[in-house]
């Protein structure tokens, strides 16, 4: 068994109460253009920096993926967050098979 971490060092690997939180997402797209896709990653990105999010990912007219999680260090995103952003992403006529994941640890949960 090993030995228990230090709260100094949960803090250091981002474990236990330090732990982040995100969620991926991914979905197909119906747009005509990378022009309306350019638009689209436009508005996307106001909505995550207006929920002070942030994402890696990207995509083109076809299809989008992007890991979310919180701008701030040591925050998470939410349950809230993810309703928000698979709310705006089923409203647009443009998508189709949305998959949305739970929150998971950001820094040792995420596999690609």
């Amino acid at each position: 068994m090993s030995k228990p971490k230090s709260r100094r060092l949960q803090k250091k690997l981002y474990m236990g109460e330090f732990t982040e939180y995100g969620f991926q997402l991914s979905c197909d797209l119906g747009l005509e253009s990378e022009q309306d896709f350019s638009k689209l990653l436009d508005q996307f990105i106001s909505l995550i920096e207006s929920r002070d999010l942030v994402m890696a990912g990207g995509g083109d007219k076809t299809q989008f993926e992007a890991f979310i999680w919180s701008a701030h260090r040591y925050g998470s995103a939410t349950e809230e967050d993810i309703k928000v952003i698979s709310d705006w992403f089923k409203a647009l006529p443009s998508v189709a098979q949305l998959q949305v994941s739970e929150l998971v640890d950001a820094n040792y949960g995420v596999s690609f």
